[in-house]
């Protein structure tokens, strides 16, 4: 038996979910900045080493926050005539930045927890109040989690759920300096400098994923094997499109640049195969809203190596004009239009003639004109002639 189908809550209005996230943000930076700066004195007071390096993991969360805010505006402006693609990456080089200098400061401080417990014995005590303070970082950074998480389902907002998960990862530094300011307490001082280490540690992989990412987008690494599947169907799916290769994309910032090469039906004509490039563009952009932009390329047949084609290139239009004149003869005023085909380097002539054309012309005479023509033409595939009908 089939369940019904529960309703779905339906999606908050587009101002009042700009503000909802804006709010939930201003939230958590304002909570990362008042945890920063209270881990960062109580651990200086109270010898807590430990508690000084989670306060600078928590200052590095709120300055990717507000670098990301200030890069993503300045990102966000249009393109000009320097940077006709945008300026998105001015977001991927204050990512980079960023990253090294985490690395920089992780470091640091995994340099600084080996000397200290080399030297345990000129370690000062430690105070009650760190433990406090690690205890209450926790609760704050839990806290942050579950109303982010549940801005973010109510908001229809994966960035902040995002989020949400990245302060709950936080809250487990926390956890390791609380255990290690705990132990040291408890007469083990050999953990407090230890968990000073593993927050180091996660000092330097958060610096080293932000500046992975940017060097991936700077070398223009594509998108992963599942979305470029998404981005294939939803281009085969495109009515007029055949079939599709060459489809490449690139990543600047948070956004997709993607370039297809589209094969569609060979004797369409110009504006119809334009519409199929516009019907792709418009697809791609409606179904993955991360694509920036899209530029397709219509082929009429695969490209590729092409065997037992005449050598160099084939004619162009004008050559093409001056042969169809020579075989029409005194039927050439008749000529309405000629249309080519260029397929596998060679040509299929298409001639449209006015509508009386079939009582003014000798057909036959005609027939072994377009026959000897053929013969000594191996570039030419065919040549077929149509008599236009006449509105009634």
């Amino acid at each position: 038996m089939n369940r019904p189908a529960l309703p779905r809550t339906p999606p908050p209005a587009p101002s009042d979910r700009a503000r909802g996230i804006r709010n939930t943000t201003l939230v958590a930076i304002s909570t990362n900045a008042v945890l920063s700066l209270a881990q960062l004195v109580v651990g200086v007071f109270s010898n807590a080493f430990s508690l000084v390096a989670d306060a600078v993991h928590t200052l590095s969360d709120l300055v990717t926050d507000i670098m990301v805010l200030i890069a993503g505006r300045q990102g966000a402006e249009p393109a000009d005539r320097n940077h006709p693609y945008g300026h998105g990456r001015i977001e991927t080089a204050a990512s980079m930045l960023l990253g090294i200098v985490l690395i920089g400061v992780g470091a640091g401080f995994l340099w600084s927890s080996g000397l200290r417990l080399q030297h345990m014995h000129a370690s000062p005590l430690l105070h009650p109040a760190a433990l406090y303070m690690a205890l209450a970082t926790l609760a704050a950074k839990e806290a942050l989690f579950r109303f982010s998480l549940a801005a973010g389902k109510r908001l229809q907002a994966p960035m902040l759920e995002a989020n949400a998960w990245h302060a709950r990862s936080d809250a487990a530094s926390s956890l390791v300096v609380a255990v290690g300011i705990g132990g040291g307490l408890a007469g083990y001082p050999f953990l407090e400098p230890l968990a000073a280490a593993v927050v180091g540690f996660l000092i330097v992989s958060m610096g080293a994923k932000l500046a992975w990412k940017a060097v991936r987008e700077l070398i223009d690494t594509g998108v992963s094997d599942a979305e470029l599947d998404e981005l294939r169907q939803t281009i085969l799916a495109t009515p007029g499109v055949l079939d599709l290769h060459d489809l490449r994309t690139r990543r600047m910032a948070d956004r997709i640049l993607c370039d297809t090469h589209v094969l569609v039906d060979p004797r369409i004509t110009v504006s119809e195969g334009h519409r199929i490039s516009d019907a792709v563009y418009t697809r791609i952009r409606t179904a993955h809203p991360n694509v920036r932009d899209v530029l397709v390329h219509i082929d009429a047949e695969e490209d590729g190596g092409l065997q037992g084609v005449p050598p160099g290139p084939p004619p162009a239009r004008d050559e093409i004009n001056r042969l169809v004149l020579e075989v029409l003869g005194d039927a050439a005023p008749l000529l309405q239009r000629i249309q080519i085909h260029y397929l596998g380097q060679r040509i299929e002539i298409e001639i449209v003639l006015q509508p009386d054309a079939v009582r003014r012309i000798d057909a036959d005479a005609l027939k072994s004109r377009i026959g000897a023509l053929l013969e000594t033409r191996p570039d030419l595939r065919s040549i077929r002639c149509f008599a236009e009908i006449a509105p009634s």
